[in-house]
Order: C-alpha cells, then sequence, then structure tokens
C-alpha cells in the first residue's frame, strides 16, 4: 500500500485560495504534498505556501528527491494526499520515479506565460518543454486535462496542444 493521491495537479501558483479552499473542500486531504525543488529550497516560499493551507490540513514543501524517497514509506499509507507540483516536467520526474496516478490523471489547473510560451487557455501556457513533458506523461497512459476548479469539467489538454501546434 502506498499513500492515497487524490489529486494530483500542477499549477505554478501551487497552493492558493482555490486550491485550499475548492480543491481541498473537494478531495478532502489529510495532507498536502507540494512538490517543487525551488520553492523547498526558499524558507519565505515555503513559509507562505503553507500558510494558505485549509485550517486541520498538514502541508509541507518538498522536493521532487523527497518525494520519490517517502512515495512508498508505510508511515504514509493510505493518507490522503493533494499533489501539488510548479511544473509539468517535475510531474514528469514523479511518474517516471514511481508515483502511480493511473486512473487519477494529472490536473494542468495554471501554467504562468512567459517568453517563448503560447497560451493554450485562458490559466495554461505551454512552451516545447511542457508540450513535450505533457505527451511523455499521456504516452505513459496517464489522462492529461485541464480543469480549474471541481465543478468545471475536464477538457483533455493534448488537442489544445495539437490546435496551438505543438
Amino acid at each position: 500500500m502506498t499513500m492515497d493521491i487524490r489529486l494530483a495537479r500542477v499549477d505554478s501558483r501551487l497552493l492558493h485560495g482555490q486550491v485550499a479552499t475548492s480543491w481541498a473542500k473537494t478531495i478532502i486531504p489529510d495532507r498536502i504534498l507540494v512538490v517543487s525543488d525551488a520553492a523547498a529550497d526558499n524558507d519565505l516560499r515555503k513559509t507562505l505556501i503553507t500558510q494558505a493551507a485549509p485550517p486541520g490540513v498538514g502541508t509541507n514543501v518538498i522536493t521532487v528527491d523527497r518525494m520519490l524517497d517517502i512515495y512508498d514509506d508505510p508511515q504514509f499509507d493510505g493518507l490522503k494526499i493533494l499533489l501539488l507540483t510548479e511544473t509539468v516536467q517535475d510531474m514528469l520526474k514523479l511518474v517516471n520515479g514511481g508515483v502511480q496516478l493511473k486512473g487519477l490523471g494529472i490536473d494542468i489547473g495554471s501554467l504562468a506565460f512567459s517568453d517563448g510560451m503560447t497560451l493554450i487557455t485562458d490559466a495554461i501556457a505551454v512552451g516545447p518543454s511542457e508540450a513535450k513533458s505533457i505527451r511523455d506523461l499521456h504516452n505513459l497512459g496517464l489522462e492529461v486535462f485541464a480543469q480549474k476548479i471541481p465543478n468545471d469539467g475536464k477538457k483533455d489538454v493534448l488537442p489544445m496542444l495539437e490546435k496551438a501546434g505543438f
């Protein structure tokens, strides 16, 4: 047995109001794991992220390697997890490292725009690296979808990539 991941979400904003309110109320996690090497290495970001957690839900900001270390640790068996990564590439590292998300899929909630990226929704911007990682996740048999909040329907990200020329 391993931890019970209830939601695997990529969100460049990591833990923010939408996740702390809408998603946490729907998923009802025991713990929120924020997996980001950059955030785990920044004490201010870690403090701000943990302060945004909903009351009564433990939150940890950890590195990708730490997540892979604890994934099979029996002390986390059955713990209901809301898993957040900052990038699609980090989510791919977790899957390639053994984190099982089949049947659950990956929600791309938000990816911030920067130079060289293309908006595929009003909240998701991708560049060649993000597009490749999304395709890699899909080719591993995982559903990759966009869903801002629980009441929104899931929208398959692959047709959006194709429409944007990726």
